[in-house]
């Protein structure tokens, strides 16, 4: 049987045979059930969305003000081509 400890920061390792044979990776994401007083359920989280998507939440957080309507963009590119 698989086992492993809980350290004082109440991490656990997941055991080196298991880990290979489900292909796991650093940071990979687990979410765990409680089933009862002795007994947990951890099962692997999906996985985050990768490329140009996933980069939507970062985005915003750049952004200052209120959002721009797409008329104000457009308006900004045209003004920018009149300079050049």
């Amino acid at each position: 049987m698989n086992e492993s400890s809980l350290t004082e920061r109440g991490q656990i390792s997941v055991p080196a045979a298991l880990r290979k044979a489900m292909k796991l990776t650093t940071g990979e994401r687990f979410r765990w059930e409680r089933i009862s007083d002795q007994e947990l359920r951890v099962s692997i989280a999906l996985k985050q969305p990768q490329g140009p998507m996933s980069v939507l939440g970062y985005a915003r957080k750049l952004r200052t003000g209120p959002p721009r309507r797409t008329e104000a963009w457009m308006a900004e590119l045209r003004a920018s081509e009149r300079e050049d």
